[in-house]
């Protein structure tokens, strides 16, 4: 009698060992996060501007591989650059609208993000060729200021928006 009793004993004593065995090997479950994750923090690196030389000299690169472009120049003033680019002379307005419109679609893609103004009048490119000519010599670019508001209005003749709020403001407080 004392066998059947021990047989069912031993039986059970194994089958609590072995559960028990099994709830040490498991390990154990990860605590519950509140769905938040610890990640490195990135942020995107600045824009490093560039001297105005390179960037002109990026532009210019640029202006000149657009299809029908026979070379440019540029010049850049601050955050500014005109940019003057010779095409034939014989092709009419609305193809040299069309490149024009080419080129300016060409720059906007610059990593520097200069906003450019393209002009493809002879007279203003030779102007813009001789003031880039002048800078690479040495001579300052603030000289240069007043021609190159000239040459700005040629090319855009109607001040932005903004310069015209910021003047009617200004003769309202007066």
């Amino acid at each position: 009698m004392k066998e059947r009793l021990l047989l069912p004993l031993i039986v059970l004593a194994l089958i609590f060992a072995g559960c028990s065995a099994n709830k040490k090997a498991s390990p154990k479950p990860a605590p519950q996060s509140n769905g938040t994750q610890r990640v490195q923090q990135t942020a995107p690196k600045p824009k490093q501007p560039q001297n105005a030389k390179a960037t002109a000299d990026r532009l210019v690169k640029l202006a000149s591989s657009v299809p029908k472009v026979n070379s440019a120049t540029a010049v850049v003033f601050g955050k500014v650059a005109i940019v003057g680019i010779d095409v034939d002379a014989r092709l009419d307005r609305s193809r040299v609208g069309t490149i024009k419109y080419s080129v300016a679609e060409a720059l906007r893609e610059d990593p520097q993000g200069a906003r450019a103004l393209i002009t493809a009048d002879p007279d203003i490119v030779q102007r813009l060729k001789e003031i880039n000519a002048d800078i690479r010599r040495g001579r300052p670019i603030a000289g240069f200021a007043e021609e190159l508001a000239d040459i700005a209005g040629r090319i855009v003749p109607q001040a932005p928006p903004r310069l015209l709020e910021r003047n009617q403001l200004r003769s309202t407080k007066q």
